[in-house]
């Protein structure tokens, strides 16, 4: 029974110090299911038993508007009462079994949390609080069970029925249905449980893993989508055989399954043995998927596929450890991915692609509201804790454990952590502990108590770096000092423990092998930083050295460095690490466009000349990669040059960025039409970094000749681009084609995208692509609004597909010109589309909360719109628990 409650009332706030194991345990689950779209029946019997470390106390089982039939213990019935949402039953015997019968409408569920329909076809997602919207249950992640299942539905209409662990039985039954019974041999947390039935096509590959293993894989989809599962399975096949040869890691049930569903709240779901995932991240084909797309489905493919031991074999004791699993899982799918790279340069592009993306998503979050340690202290509602912060910011604090220990320590690290608790519920200090047994003397050992601040404590540290060059007695004298600024909650912080790798540069020489306080000489160094303030002494240096710190970005914090534009150039040209003169680059790049911003530059052209120079010789070397290159050339984001302000006016950062490309596409005209040329033709489609990076380049190049073209009229380049959207080869190339048409706002652009709708109206991931690419575009002359207003109206727009909104609803919002305007529109777009998506889907609508969460950022007139509007949200009488949260955090920062 669906109990309302106060939705005007702030949500409960659950604290990790509150934790406390569970007064239950339950060792068994038998799950029988009778499969109807409008009232499913389930039948759930259980072996409970008391723990005996806990005080004797009512069984209290978590639902989710659920309809409750019947409740026996030992098969007769027994007294219960509600409390809210859950189920409590008192005066119980220590061992007993316990028998829920209830029902459910899946077509009516519009979550996508529990068990729900989609296009005729059931899927579950039960991460993190979905199993309680199937059965009552003690809903968290420290109750292992083991589950057998039993699936009965129509046998034409639901051909194909799946759950988790291994087939043991299948049959028909009488009136045209069918059965199939499956057994997952390894206990596990409700969260992982699935099950998936429908009218569904299958590759299939069978594998000998390096051990001589064998197994079954499976990609399920709707038949017409069979064709586009290739690279998938060619993924999974790759992540199976990584993780052994790696790690020792083995595939450890007979079969492994994907399904992919276009109705899901996120990217995929790492159930046991039975994956499920938004077709974004198994669907691909070289006409209709882009490279980005490609390199999206390896590396999630490779994430959940690794989630099988990092995740289910260990899993989590609480919500709050979600970083043990998750930061731990994502730095293992990078190393994957960075693994098939091969080559150290087309590694440092997934590195700075990563990093990219943890400044200019989850810096902010760790500057703003949201705010919050990789493993938080406490929560409302725990599916807005699915952050940057755990993943991403997560994934840094493991990489540096490796940093600290190198590849063999941290092996030797992640094989005592399995030892050790194999088939629990543990923590992140679990973690942290194997880590450090495992490697005995060495620097994380030492420190252990203070590297586990970075799980504690919020914030993005700040490390400032001053070097003096001693000439007569050849040292190098750095000094650096750490600070933290304070976040909600937090105003004292303690010294952290940051690696900073480090080499000396020295203009015209290249890389100085040089000692570190007497030691053996080395081009690199790793500096173990634990101190407010310490002081690294390099001895033997031979020429006046330009400081190369946080190599490979090392930590997850912000560098202050006062180089000159000189020592910058000089990083960007000789510095071994590219990652690291990739940075010096970006670093130029972001002065300048800074200074323009803020009046002491030149509005029109915010470059200098020398950047500029640097920028053309860089695109010319023939020892760089295309891909390199690529990122190299690429301005700053507006979001990230306007996380370097006080006061962020997002148009003029906007203004300062358009004038700065269209600065590089006259600068550099001739330059542009080589790479094109050179760059445009690879032949058949490969979606291997080197063909990727050359078809990233010819892009980037044509965006800036189309660019061009709009101010000097020319007729030529714009004909390419129109040409390129009608013969291209692969999707990459149309797309990139059709943005630049788009982005320019050219008149070709028009006919551009009417062509790409007819040609891709059946495929839904597609049209996801032509919705966000009007979305984004630039807001010339303020039309942008009305625009993504005009198609909301579009037959093809459904804002109850989550990846449907995000292209269309959540792309704007993510356009920083288009969305913050100076009369407030868009900001009352944002509230209305919001209160329309919380109402039948508050995890989404969670999400598209958090683009005014930084709203104390801005400048007026836009501070003030902004408030107006988060205040009309926070009024509204039927807000989710979810959308709450962020909002009230923001209005309260």
């Amino acid at each position: 029974m669906f109990h309302a409650r106060d939705a005007q009332a702030s949500p409960p706030v659950i604290r990790r110090e509150d934790y406390a194991p569970p007064a239950y345990w339950i060792d068994t689950v038998d799950l029988s299911f009778d499969l109807d779209p409008t009232k499913t029946r389930v039948l759930n019997r259980m072996r409970v038993r008391r723990n005996a470390e806990q005080p004797p106390q009512p069984l209290r089982l978590d639902g989710d508007e659920l309809n409750l039939a019947r409740v026996l213990v030992n098969g007769q019935g027994t007294s219960f009462k509600m409390d809210g949402d859950q189920l409590v039953l008192d005066g119980l015997p220590d061992e007993f079994d316990l028998e829920i019968f209830t029902t459910c409408n899946p077509e009516k569920n519009t979550k996508l949390m529990g068990l729900y329909l989609s296009q005729d076809t059931f899927f579950t997602q039960c991460e993190a609080e979905g199993f309680r919207r199937i059965t009552y249950f003690l809903d968290r992640p420290d109750v292992m069970a083991s589950f057998s299942v039993t699936l009965r539905a129509d046998r034409k209409r639901f051909p194909v029925l799946l759950s988790n662990g291994n087939l043991v039985e299948q049959g028909v039954l009488e009136d045209g249905r069918h059965f199939a019974k499956w057994v997952d041999p390894h206990r596990k947390p409700c969260y992982l449980f699935a099950i998936v039935a429908g009218c569904l096509a299958a590759r299939e590959q069978r594998i000998v893993t390096e051990s001589g293993s064998e197994h079954l894989l499976q990609i399920y989809v709707r038949p017409g989508d069979l064709d586009k599962t290739e690279h998938a399975m060619q993924s999974l096949m790759h992540s199976v055989a990584w993780d052994e040869a790696r790690f020792g890691l083995k595939l450890d049930l007979e079969r492994f399954m994907v399904v992919a569903t276009s109705d899901f709240n996120m990217g995929a779901m790492e159930n046991k043995g039975l994956n499920i995932f938004n077709t974004k991240y198994v669907l691909a084909s070289p006409a209709t998927a882009t490279d980005v797309d490609f390199d999206g489905i390896e590396s999630v493919i490779g994430h959940e596929y690794f989630h099988n031991w990092t995740g289910n074999r260990v899993t989590c004791r609480d919500w709050f450890q979600l970083s043990l699993k998750e930061g731990l899982t994502v730095f293992r799918d990078q190393e994957f991915s960075m693994d098939l790279a091969r080559t150290a340069s087309a590694r440092a592009v997934k590195r700075i692609e990563d990093v990219r993306v943890l400044r200019t998503v989850q810096f902010p979050e760790d500057a703003g509201p949201m705010a919050h340690p990789v493993r938080p202290d406490q929560y409302a509602e725990i599916n807005n804790f699915y952050t940057v912060t755990v993943y991403e910011k997560g994934a840094e604090v493991v990489r540096m454990y490796q940093t600290l220990l190198g590849r063999e320590g941290f092996a030797k690290g992640l094989a005592l952590y399995f030892e050790r608790h194999d088939g629990q519920a543990v923590t992140c200090d679990d973690f942290a502990q194997a880590m450090s047994d495992a490697n005995p003397g060495s620097t994380l050992a030492l420190h252990l108590d203070q590297f586990k601040r970075w799980y504690s404590q919020a914030g993005t540290p700040r490390v400032t770096a001053v070097g003096q060059y001693d000439a007569e007695g050849q040292r190098y004298t750095l000094t650096l000092s750490q600070t933290c600024p304070a976040t909600p909650g937090q105003a004292e912080k303690q010294p952290f423990v940051i690696p900073v790798i480090a080499g000396l540069v020295a203009p015209g020489q290249g890389d100085l092998a040089v000692s570190l306080h007497g030691g053996e000489p080395a081009t690199a160094h790793t500096l173990v930083l634990t101190e407010p303030s310490q002081q690294f002494v390099f001895e033997r240096v031979t020429a006046e050295p330009v400081p190369s710190l946080l190599r490979g970005f090392s930590a997850p914090v912000v560098l202050n460095q006062d180089l000159s534009d000189a020592e910058l150039l000089a990083l960007l040209a000789q510095d071994s690490d590219p990652f690291n003169a990739w940075e010096a680059g970006q670093r130029l790049l972001m002065r300048q466009l800074l200074a323009a911003v803020t009046g002491a530059g030149d509005l029109a052209a915010p470059l200098q000349a020398d950047a500029v120079a640097a920028l053309r010789s860089t695109l010319r070397r023939s020892d760089l990669d295309a891909a390199f290159k690529a990122l190299v050339l690429t301005l700053p984001t507006e979001s990230y040059l306007a996380e370097q302000l006080a006061d962020v006016d997002p148009q003029r950062v906007h203004a300062v960025r358009e004038a700065a490309r269209r600065q590089l596409a006259r600068d550099l005209a001739a330059d542009w039409a080589w790479a094109f040329d050179e760059h445009e033709d690879n032949g058949s489609y490969r979606p291997d970094p080197v063909s990727s990076g050359r078809r990233s380049l010819a892009g980037l190049a044509l965006g800036m000749l189309v660019e061009l073209a709009r101010e000097t009229g020319d007729s030529v380049w714009p004909g390419k681009a129109y040409q390129r959207t009608k013969d291209a080869g692969n999707m990459t190339d149309r797309y990139a084609a059709t943005a630049a048409l788009v982005n320019a706002g050219h008149a070709l652009a028009q006919p551009a995208l009417t062509r790409f709708h007819d040609l891709f109206a059946d495929d839904a991931l597609v049209i996801d692509k032509w919705f966000a690419l009007q979305a984004a575009a630039p807001d010339r002359g303020g039309d942008a609004l009305g625009r993504v207003e005009a198609l909301l109206r579009h037959p093809d727009f459904n804002a109850r597909n989550p990846n449907r909104a995000r292209s269309l609803i959540f792309s704007f919002t993510g356009n920083p010109a288009a969305f913050h305007r100076t009369d407030g529109a868009g900001y009352t777009f944002w509230r209305e589309q919001l209160l329309a998506i919380d109402a039948f889907n508050p995890q989404v609508a969670a999400r598209l909360a958090r683009a005014l969460d930084r709203w104390k950022k801005l400048a007026e007139p836009y501070r003030s719109a902004a408030h107006g509007e988060l205040q009309k949200v926070a009024a509204h009488p039927s807000l989710s628990k979810d959308v709450r949260e962020i909002v009230e955090k923001a209005l309260a920062a």
